[in-house]
């Protein structure tokens, strides 16, 4: 089965280099996840803050991307599976 979320990704550019919640309050993260619908950069949650997650929560944007280098994997939050 293919997940219907798939048709919400768009050809995006990450918004920054790095987490954008944590560098605006000045935390740290441990992985980069980008949001594959609109480009925000969040961090996973093996770091403290949860970004990406907290950034699906949100906007509802279902699929993010590794940032990690040699990682190329896709996550869906709704189905909770990589895609």
């Amino acid at each position: 089965m293919t997940d219907p979320h798939l048709k919400e990704i768009r050809d995006v550019t990450p918004h920054s280099n790095g987490c954008e919640d944590c560098l605006r309050i000045g935390a740290q993260w441990v992985h980069l996840r980008l949001c594959l619908t609109c480009g925000h950069v969040g961090c996973c949650d093996s770091s403290p803050n949860r970004h990406a997650t907290a950034h699906f929560h949100r906007s509802r944007h279902p699929i993010i991307q590794s940032l990690e280098p040699g990682e190329e994997w896709r996550w869906c939050y709704v189905h909770e599976t990589v895609v």
